[in-house]
């Protein structure tokens, strides 16, 4: 050591290594750290790092979104220009306590405090949606992203937050939303069922027409998938359906499909089912919109109208044309003052008399002087049909009911449905058949074989026979009930 060095000691405080202080002959000293800082270096560059660090703030300064930085434990730190002018405050207010109570909405403050929380003992970016107080007095929603600094092990020592004024967007959002909602009470209230598909036919929407009718909430409709066709399409028309809405979807053009749908009262009607597809820019569909009108009515006057074609057809065919009743007997008269007595009430009629005596002429008169004259008269020889087939032939079938039936018939009751039906010899029924006619006598309802499904029928119905009703009900062969005129008088 040369004369004027003094050694320090090396444990002094404020310094980290050891260090010799040079004595000068003005009386000065310079003092170096030896194997640590250069004390006067770091002099020196303070200044400079005062400047990088306004430069620094001066750029966060002028950045055109809101930063905020927050300690490991979420406490406000520091907030940028932008921050501090939209929320009115100074910096040291916003290092002061409370001050995420003080500028966020209450509402928002007591819904993401949980989830804020659990992510802030994290160290994984997140983000959320806050509505924040401006100095106005009003309140923005923005887009909080929230990206942590790790210190060397590994944990979060500050957070930084970047907010995205979103209040334009959210305003869009919730006029999209209230106009969704407006839009669906709209389709709600109409009295047309409407669905809205999406570009592969599955179920996206349904209004409350259609939800009503089906009895199930959408969500139980959506869950059904495909399956729902087999459970709410009637049988006959499945495989039709669903080849013309394959076909259908398939060309991308408007279509039309009729069908029966099962409803929440477990019967079936008839719709009306015409799709049309929604497309995009590009011209690729997005979605198809159906709507279901209700023509239940109308199929049956035309399925009505068809029967009774047919009818008159086979009156034709027999008949050539229509006879009247031509006599000036007494006794004819008599029968003539009957028919002109019955034919204007919807009463059962019996009509007796031996072969050939004109019973079906009667039967005609009744009912062209009747109020159902307009509609179809349905004559039935039941003693020229096998008793095997009568069932079928009265009631009608399901398809599959017996050998030989491959498709659903309408029987002769439900061809004269608002009309009049004739059954010529009755007293040939069997018991089996007297016990089903008593059944359309009394409940005015009928079941077709192979189905357990009542249907009602408006029939009047007019009967004959040669034989003596009398004796056979006596003999066991003949219902007495049947005689008692069970329908309306």
């Amino acid at each position: 050591m040369s004369p004027g060095t003094h050694r320090a000691d090396p444990h002094q405080e404020g310094h980290d290594g050891p260090y010799v202080v040079f004595a000068r002959s003005d009386g000065a000293t310079h003092a170096e750290v030896v194997g640590g800082t250069n004390i006067s270096d770091l002099k020196r560059r303070e200044p400079k790092l005062q400047k990088d660090q306004d430069e620094l703030q001066r750029i966060v300064d002028l950045i055109p979104q809101y930063i905020l930085v927050l300690d490991a434990d979420g406490i406000a730190i520091f907030a940028n220009r932008q921050t501090l002018d939209y929320t009115g405050l100074s910096l040291e207010e916003v290092r002061a306590g409370g001050f995420r109570e003080r500028v966020l909405h209450p509402g928002d403050v007591e819904r993401l405090r949980e989830e804020r929380e659990k992510n802030l003992t994290g160290t994984a970016p997140f983000e959320n949606e806050q509505r924040v107080l401006g100095r106005n007095g009003g309140y923005r929603w923005f887009l909080i992203r929230y990206n942590p600094l790790l210190d060397e092990n590994g944990k979060a020592a500050r957070w930084y937050c970047t907010a995205t004024d979103i209040e334009d967007l959210k305003q869009a959002e919730d006029k999209r939303r209230q106009d969704e909602r407006e839009l669906r009470q709209l389709i709600d209230l109409l009295p047309q069922s409407v669905v809205v598909l999406d570009k592969d036919g599955s179920l996206l929407q349904a209004n409350k027409t259609m939800l009503d009718y089906y009895g199930r909430t959408l969500e139980e409709l959506k869950a059904t998938g495909p399956e729902r066709y087999k459970r709410d399409l009637h049988p006959d028309d499945l495989e039709r359906v669903l080849s013309e809405r394959s076909a259908g979807l398939s060309d991308g053009v408007p279509f039309e499909s009729e069908k029966r749908l099962l409803g929440r009262d477990g019967q079936y009607r008839w719709f009306l089912f015409r799709y049309k597809p929604i497309v995009n820019e590009e011209g690729h569909i997005v979605r198809w919109v159906a709507t279901a009108t209700d023509i239940e009515e109308r199929k049956h006057v035309e399925e009505r109208t068809r029967n009774e074609n047919l009818a008159l057809r086979e009156q034709i065919d027999r008949d050539s044309m229509f006879e009247d009743i031509v006599g000036s007997s007494e006794a004819l008269r008599k029968v003539l003052r009957q028919v002109a007595k019955v034919a204007t009430s919807d009463s059962t009629v019996l009509i007796l008399g031996e072969t050939g005596t004109g019973k079906e002429l009667v039967a005609r008169a009744i009912h062209k002087r009747s109020s159902r004259s307009e509609r179809a008269l349905i004559a039935v020889h039941c003693a020229a049909i096998p008793p095997s087939l009568l069932a079928s032939e009265l009631f009608g079938h399901e398809k599959g009911a017996f050998t030989g039936a491959t498709q659903r018939r309408l029987g002769r009751f439900e061809s004269a449905n608002g009309g009049t039906i004739f059954l010529d010899e009755v007293g040939d029924l069997s018991s089996e058949i007297q016990i089903a006619l008593l059944r359309v006598l009394q409940e005015r309802e009928i079941e077709r074989v192979g189905s357990d499904r009542a249907i009602p029928v408006d029939v009047r119905v007019l009967a004959a026979t040669h034989r003596d009703l009398d004796t056979l009900v006596a003999e066991g062969k003949f219902r007495q009930d049947l005689l008692a005129d069970p329908g309306p008088s």
